[in-house]
């Protein structure tokens, strides 16, 4: 590919941005300005725009990089063993047993240092 070729790309890639943009924020204006019409029919424009917009940004270099990333991520997360309903029960009640235990010893160790430094210092607590 030679450089101009790669340049004009990326200056199309740059207009389509623009354009997707400027859709996006026109959606934003016009659903405010429009306000009193109904939400259903404003609903449907905003999704309209947003298909539209979607469709011009997977067309650019950066979009379709986001498009291959997300599909083999969708594979990735196949591929995932999740834990059965009783294997996430019992991890959540280990953790909150540790948590527990971590926070009593801690309240405790916190009781004694308040103490010798209260005793160290003359300054009853």
């Amino acid at each position: 590919m030679s450089e101009k070729t790669e340049n004009q790309s990326n200056a199309l890639d740059m207009f389509k941005w623009v354009v997707v943009f400027a859709l996006l924020v026109g959606l934003v204006t016009a659903n405010t300005v429009y306000g009193e019409i109904s939400v259903l029919y404003r609903a449907i424009a905003a999704v309209v725009v947003v298909v539209i917009a979607g469709f011009i940004a997977a067309s650019t270099e950066k979009g379709s990089t986001f498009l291959s990333f997300a599909k083999e991520s969708r594979t990735e997360v196949r591929k995932v063993v999740w834990p059965t309903r009783q294997e996430a029960n019992q991890t959540t009640l280990i953790v909150l047993a540790a948590t527990l235990v971590m926070a009593l010893i801690l309240w405790g160790l916190d009781g004694i240092i308040v103490r010798v430094v209260g005793f160290i210092t003359g300054i009853g607590a």
